[in-house]
């Protein structure tokens, strides 16, 4: 399984008073990996992507310990650990070289901004996706 890692920085307005990132940017971490990660798959697709539209469906976050404001960015590393008929589940962990932070996962449907509704997931989507697939995504899309 290959992961996906995008370099995050971090900014002085992500502190809280208490002088660590607020939990709902950590939503806002995850946004930004994920949409660097969508758009990197889609220069691999000709028709239907994600990047054409998707709206988050499910977060899930664990936070496992404080992460506190420095200069060097953190990792956002994720995969895709499930691939729906009409969404995938894309997990991550938020790490530096020494500490995982949060792991999380996140319900992502493909939308169809033109007719205001959900769509399936594409052959080609699929296809793309497997390659940051986990396992068991690899294990239900085969059955």
């Amino acid at each position: 399984m290959a992961r996906y890692r995008y370099s995050c920085p971090l900014r002085w307005s992500d502190m809280d008073a208490y002088g660590h990132v607020n939990n709902a940017v950590f939503l806002r971490y995850l946004e930004e990996a994920r949409i660097d990660f969508i758009h990197a798959v889609k220069q691999g697709a000709t028709q239907g992507n994600f990047a054409d539209g998707s709206v988050v469906a499910r977060h899930e976050i664990d936070y496992l310990r404080p992460l506190v404001h420095r200069p060097e960015p953190v990792t956002v590393e994720l995969w895709v650990a499930k691939i729906g008929a009409a969404s995938m589940t894309v997990s991550y962990e938020i790490k530096d070289a020494e500490h995982t932070f949060v792991r999380a996962s996140t319900v992502v449907v493909p939308f169809d901004l033109a007719a205001g509704r959900p769509r399936r997931v594409t052959p080609e989507e699929r296809e793309l996706l497997l390659a940051y697939a986990d396992d068991a995504a690899e294990e239900a899309v085969a059955a």
